[in-house]
């Protein structure tokens, strides 16, 4: 170990194991067995959260227009509290000048910090290309829905500079399996999702290259014919991984322990949290939704009708602690589906976790009482956030 590298002791969320952690220039550089303190309890050690859904936080809306950098920035900056060290800034259904500012502000932000870079590998477009139908269609505008349109999304494309990663698209658009197919020619990530296909356009779309499903089970019918459905469909399509709300609103326990069990490591946590996130409890004005009431147990539903979500309020570290409170998981296993199976899916090195020669995307934390606090994040090796 060299006088540049920097150590911290904890307990490794994936094994419980005490161990001094290394790194140096931005990577991990060794991972020893230590003895645990007989007084004083470790914290624990896991790799960076990764969200490939976040269309907002802590009052700050990535898709109220127009968007700015500054927003952007701080967006982050809060993000990092909540030990998220890769996002994908989630752009809704909206005008195609709507999307088109909001990409250039999230580019533009990205050139004021090379660590706010880092954080953002990339974008997330959820539409326009989705189904037109109530229901399926969720909360998102239905003037703004279209078929997909490979000149228009080229034109989005170079506003982002090249940064659009993933696409969510319903494939019941006859247009789609050919724009899959160059979605991903051009190295960009597909997603089913907002939609109503049948599960013949479901197996096309992934024979186009389709390969994961965006917050299954949500953006649906409320009711559904028993089979076949689209759900079913996207259970049963062995090439398809899954992006869960684990918030326990969204889904219920029963479909959370389903989804997981019959897609194993295709299973990935998403927040797909808005603006409400982070906020007190209480009511609030939304652009969707109108008065919607954010309750002490996490629930974001309108005012209106209590039946109806109106987002997602639950950041990924309380997902993973409910699903380890509620027993549908193990700790390292739903930091793992926070955390290394979704910057696999993206392809990025922080999928090797906390291994020698990763990037020291480290998140330390507390557990007490299957509460989770974050104590520090560090992003490449440097510190961006401290609870002290």
């Amino acid at each position: 170990m060299s006088s540049a590298d920097r150590q911290i002791l904890g307990r490794l969320v994936n094994s419980g194991a005490a161990t001094t952690l290394s790194w140096a220039a931005g990577e991990i550089t060794a991972l020893h067995p230590a003895p645990a303190p007989t007084i004083t309890p470790l914290p624990w050690l896991g790799a960076g959260l990764t969200d490939l859904q976040i269309n907002g936080f802590s009052g700050l809306d990535l898709n109220a227009p127009p968007l700015a950098a500054d927003l952007v920035a701080r967006l982050t900056k809060r993000l990092w509290q909540e030990g998220v060290t890769s996002y994908l800034p989630t752009i809704i259904t909206n005008t195609d000048q709507a999307i088109t500012t909001s990409l250039e502000a999230i580019v533009a932000a990205r050139t004021t910090d090379p660590l706010l870079a880092a954080t953002i590998p990339g974008i997330h477009l959820e539409g326009p290309y989705i189904s037109p139908e109530d229901g399926p269609r969720g909360a998102h505008p239905r003037h703004a829905v279209c078929p997909p349109d490979w000149a228009q999304f080229s034109r989005w494309q170079t506003a982002a500079a090249g940064l659009i990663r993933l696409v969510t698209l319903s494939p019941e658009w006859p247009e789609a399996p050919e724009f899959i197919a160059r979605c991903v020619a051009s190295g960009v990530l597909v997603a089913i999702g907002h939609t109503a296909a049948t599960t013949a356009q479901i197996d096309q779309a992934v024979a186009a290259g389709a390969s994961i499903v965006t917050h299954f089970g949500n953006g649906a019918h409320p009711v559904l014919p028993r089979h076949p459905n689209y759900l079913w469909a996207q259970l049963a399509n062995d090439h398809l991984a899954l992006t869960l709300i684990g918030d326990g609103h969204h889904l219920p326990d029963t479909v959370l322990r389903v989804a997981m069990r019959m897609k194993g490591e295709k299973s990935l946590l998403v927040s797909d949290t808005v603006a409400l996130a982070g906020m007190p409890p209480g009511t609030y004005n939304s652009p969707i939704g109108d008065q919607v009431v954010a309750t002490p147990e996490g629930r974001l539903q309108l005012l209106a009708d209590s039946r109806i979500l109106a987002g997602s309020i639950c950041p990924l570290r309380e997902a993973i602690a409910g699903l380890t409170q509620r027993g549908l998981t193990t700790l390292a296993d739903a930091w793992k589906m926070a955390a290394e199976r979704p910057a696999q899916f993206l392809g990025l090195p922080t999928a090797a976790g906390l291994s020698v020669g990763a990037p020291a995307d480290i998140v330390v934390f507390t557990r007490n009482n299957n509460i989770l606090r974050i104590s520090q994040t560090y992003k490449a090796g440097q510190l961006v956030y401290s609870a002290k």
